[in-house]
């Protein structure tokens, strides 16, 4: 623990760093994981005028050669990202990991003094959320979440339209994530890690584990232990989506049902799984399901208004108008019409609300957002997708997967953080650390 001592001692004041960036106003970013998402950002970041792309830090051998080839001969490389946050030349960290490391290297990078951008979800369980914002506020840090559509400048434009009215009482949203991989990814005997793995370094603070070629590169996501499943991985990105348009900070209850039902593999998290987030004056479902496509029929996200529907995605959106009628015009007739009941009335049929169409691009989206980040590592400024942002988005996730471990409906206390009613559930909000990381967080949130 020597190394984090020596980088909290020697962290940039926020003051200095103004000195420093008045010097020189490029931007040292060092880089936190190098696995899928990882290479995208050192690409995305490659593309901005003043970012230099200093340093890689991966538990993995062939991995860190590759992140380093990819940001450039000038570029340092470490096994141990301990190391990179003792670089007093770092400004800046984009943290790549598996989910079950973004908290705690986003606060140990805050008190070393560096700037995050870190990937979603932005934790593994509710509290660390609130560990992450308290952390960055305390050190006056700023941290960008990688929900990337919050840059998407057609995401902005349906925001306003659905703000101003154009859907009329917006009162439901739907979303799903439809694919098909059965039978699923295999289920391996335990081994040996591979040459190169540091692997006790890349469990960090989850539980003790024999190594399985299932449980790390790329597969993390299926098991509790690292991460909550699609739910809060594509589910993440949805729900971010409908809390900011809609302007509110979470659900007041939630509800979900699934399981493993499919997938033929040592996988614990759901291949099929449905949630009903209740919002005041909405509600909104999230579906997932890895064993069947289907027609794929209501994928992406959805918007519905007492004037129409908005679907929205990364590539664009459309506004689908309800037709204006007589009421009585939906009540079907069949062998003819009883005395005394509504009457159907002839009428041109109109729109409630115009119709839109606007196009995106997800490349745009990557770019923009690390641009926002450098931004506001200059300004100070609060970025598009700041922490706070992150952590309510993950809470709504997280209850999401704890209403279907328990099988109950949860009510979320908002204001104060809190499950009402139900201790068994409340108790899931936190999991314990891996010694020697335990005390690591501890002193971090004690400040």
């Amino acid at each position: 623990m020597a190394v984090t001592r020596r980088a909290f001692a020697g962290a940039f004041t926020a003051a200095s760093y103004q000195r420093v960036q008045g010097a020189n106003n490029r931007v040292q970013v060092g880089f936190i994981g190098y696995g899928l998402i990882g290479a995208q950002h050192v690409e995305d970041f490659k593309k901005q005028r003043d970012a230099d792309l200093a340093a890689v830090a991966e538990v993995y051998q062939p991995r860190l050669e590759q992140g380093v080839a990819a940001c450039g001969a000038r570029a340092r490389g470490y096994r141990d990202f301990r190391r990179l946050l003792d670089d007093r030349e770092i400004q800046a960290v984009v943290i790549s990991t598996p989910d079950h490391w973004h908290a705690l290297m986003t606060m140990m990078a805050c008190a070393a003094g560096k700037d995050v951008y870190v990937e979603k979800p932005l934790s593994l369980f509710v509290r660390e959320g609130r560990w992450m914002t308290s952390v960055a506020r305390r050190h006056g840090r700023v941290v960008q979440v990688g929900t990337q559509q919050r840059s998407g400048p057609h995401y902005h434009r349906a925001m306003r339209l659905l703000r101003d009215g154009h859907l009329g009482k917006v009162h439901h949203v739907r979303a799903a994530s439809l694919r098909n991989v059965m039978p699923g990814f295999g289920a391996p005997p335990d081994a040996e890690a591979p040459a190169g793995l540091d692997y006790d370094l890349w469990l960090g603070p989850a539980p003790a584990r024999r190594y399985n070629p299932q449980r790390s590169l790329y597969h993390f996501r299926w098991f509790w232990d690292y991460s909550g499943g699609q739910m809060t991985n594509l589910g993440a990105h949805e729900i971010d989506i409908a809390q900011w348009f809609l302007g509110v900070p979470g659900p007041a209850a939630v509800s979900s049902s699934g399981g493993r039902f499919c997938l033929r593999d040592n996988g614990e998290t759901p291949d099929t799984q449905d949630a009903l987030f209740e919002y005041p004056g909405f509600t909104m479902v999230y579906s997932l399901r890895e064993a069947s496509a289907g027609r794929r029929a209501g994928a992406g996200l959805e918007f519905f208004g007492d004037k129409g529907s908005l679907t929205i995605g990364r590539t664009g959106f459309e506004v689908h108008p309800d037709p204006r009628i007589d009421p009585a015009s939906a009540i079907p007739v069949f062998a003819g019409h009883p005395a005394g009941g509504p009457r159907r009335q002839s009428h041109a049929v109109v729109p409630w609300t115009q119709p839109l169409k606007d196009s995106g691009s997800s490349d745009e989206q990557f770019e923009r957002h690390a641009r926002n980040f450098l931004d506001c590592v200059k300004s100070r400024q609060r970025p598009v997708a700041d922490v706070e942002d992150g952590h309510r988005t993950a809470v709504a996730c997280h209850l999401a997967n704890i209403s279907l471990r328990t099988g109950r409906k949860l009510r979320w206390d908002a204001a104060r953080e809190e499950i009402a009613g139900d201790p068994a559930a409340a108790a899931m909000l936190e999991r314990p650390y891996r010694p020697p990381w335990d005390a690591v967080l501890r002193s971090l949130i004690r400040g």
